[in-house]
């Protein structure tokens, strides 16, 4: 199932709400005093597919996201993990600093995305 350009816009703006949400859980975190937690990318990965269960059966119909969805993006990155996570990790480990959690996932969902694009080419030759 290759994902219309629709989607694939709707699943940007998701993710871009999960990356600002952590970057706001990292700030209330540093005010507070709490040091930061390893996330990794499935970590990540996993967030991103509960919230669109959330959204799909809040609004899904309503922003058009086609029957099967969710299950198709349950396979789509059960398939991509290991190769995401990957390259996660070798940009999350260029530098001195740790990856917060916000760049964890926006590592992730660059390369979800990338995924998705590189996979659907192919899949149309």
């Amino acid at each position: 199932m290759a994902l219309s350009g629709h989607v694939i816009g709707l699943l940007k703006e998701y993710m871009r709400d999960l990356v600002e949400q952590a970057k706001q859980e990292t700030l209330a975190q540093e005010q507070f005093g709490f040091a930061m937690t390893p996330y990794r990318p499935d970590q990540a990965i996993s967030d991103l597919l509960a919230l669109l269960d959330d959204r799909i059966e809040s609004e899904g119909m309503q922003v058009g996201l086609p029957e099967g969805f969710l299950h198709h993006m349950w396979s789509l990155c059960n398939e991509a993990t290991t190769q995401v996570s990957d390259r996660v990790w070798l940009e999350g480990n260029i530098g001195s600093q740790a990856a917060s959690k916000a760049r964890i996932r926006e590592l992730t969902y660059h390369e979800l995305i990338r995924y998705m694009e590189t996979r659907d080419r192919e899949n149309a030759q």
